[in-house]
């Protein structure tokens, strides 16, 4: 695979080129951004130096293998039967990894991309039918009147609550949540979301075809698939560890909690960097909150606060205007319900829209 070339194939916003001066060019005019990344990507660098999200931590630029991020295109392409002349959409900001990668499937794969503004209703002014894309959970959000538009969708950067989920289920688009990061170069397991009757069972485990017909029934499917050549496993601390030297030089020790199932599948938990120790009671917020999404529409999420008492006191955020929630409608245990409520106007956001928590905390407050 060399980058010094793209698929004869790919066209961007339906104009083919004959070289790479071509491309260039066009991307000048039609998006600066598009074209500053294009001619990182052609240059003879190796590496292409990227930003991580900021959601967990402070941003930080890391360098990724050209050839890593090729291979992690034809990868998707392959898990997603996506061939050449596919026609897709890049709805994300250019300047993060999923919409980088999103233009690098296109140049490998040979894809026919379009390209709008990486808005929170990316298909309101769209007809054109798509074979793929990518989001993020508030755009899927608004997109649920117009996802008829696309056949297959990847969502990341956020869990998809269950009343999201919930409204995926009727439509014909085939919709999978993602697990992954920069350092994996997006992702590297996905789990299906809505259309269990159609769950493709090439090379997954005996244990997920068991799940079937149970998953089909409730429309929640907890297990998270690995694509191939990925290697899973947990430290000491219950957090996944991640080895796949197609997409990744280092073993990636993550803080995210997990439940093994297989080899090749696992079950997320939770941020052990959120973990609220309550009284000598371990509590993950993501999990409280899963049961809170069938109570609660708004955005939300809960935290620990210091307590003189407990040591952190469970408490829950909802954006937006104060309103009336019957907590015992959420089936928490006694541990999980929270002590106070606070109604916040906006979340602190990153610029992919992935809330901050500890910056949102840090307005209420300090």
């Amino acid at each position: 695979m060399k980058h010094t070339t793209f698929h004869k194939a790919f066209k961007l916003n339906n104009n083919s080129f004959d070289a790479i001066d071509d491309l260039l060019a066009y991307a000048l005019y039609f998006s600066p951004e598009i074209h500053h990344f294009l001619e990182d990507w052609f240059s003879e660098k190796e590496f292409v130096v990227v930003k991580t999200s900021g959601s967990t931590g402070a941003p930080k630029l890391i360098q990724l293998q050209k050839k890593q991020m090729q291979y992690s295109a034809l990868a998707t392409g392959d898990f997603f039967q996506l061939k050449e002349k596919k026609i897709a959409l890049l709805c994300l900001p250019i300047k993060y990894i999923a919409g980088k990668m999103m233009l690098v499937r296109a140049l490998t794969l040979g894809w026919h991309l379009d390209v709008v503004n990486a808005s929170s209703n990316p298909l309101n002014t769209l007809s054109r039918n798509y074979d793929f894309t990518a989001m993020v959970p508030l755009q899927l959000e608004n997109s649920i009147d117009k996802l008829h538009l696309i056949k297959k969708l990847i969502v990341g950067g956020g869990l998809v609550s269950n009343n999201l989920q919930e409204k995926l289920q009727p439509l014909a688009t085939e919709v999978f949540g993602t697990y992954g990061m920069t350092e994996t170069i997006t992702h590297i397991a996905v789990k299906k979301l809505n259309r269990f009757s159609s769950l493709r069972t090439s090379g997954i485990k005996s244990i997920y075809r068991k799940e079937h017909i149970s998953l089909r029934n409730t429309g929640n499917n907890p297990f998270y698939q690995t694509l191939p050549n990925t290697i899973i496993y947990k430290d000491e601390r219950n957090c996944l560890v991640i080895e796949n030297s197609k997409v990744s030089n280092e073993v990636v020790f993550t803080n995210d909690v997990v439940v093994l199932v297989s080899d090749t599948q696992f079950q997320w938990l939770g941020r052990l960097d959120n973990v609220i120790n309550s009284g000598g009671i371990k509590l993950h917020p993501e999990r409280i909150e899963d049961k809170l999404s069938k109570i609660i529409v708004q955005r939300f999420f809960v935290a620990g606060i210091p307590d003189e008492k407990l040591g952190e006191k469970l408490i829950l955020i909802i954006e937006g205007g104060s309103i009336p929630i019957d907590i015992q409608k959420a089936n928490l245990s006694r541990f999980e319900i929270p002590k106070e409520i606070y109604f916040v106007d906006n979340f602190i956001e990153t610029a992919t829209k992935k809330i901050q928590r500890k910056k949102t905390l840090d307005f209420i407050f300090i």
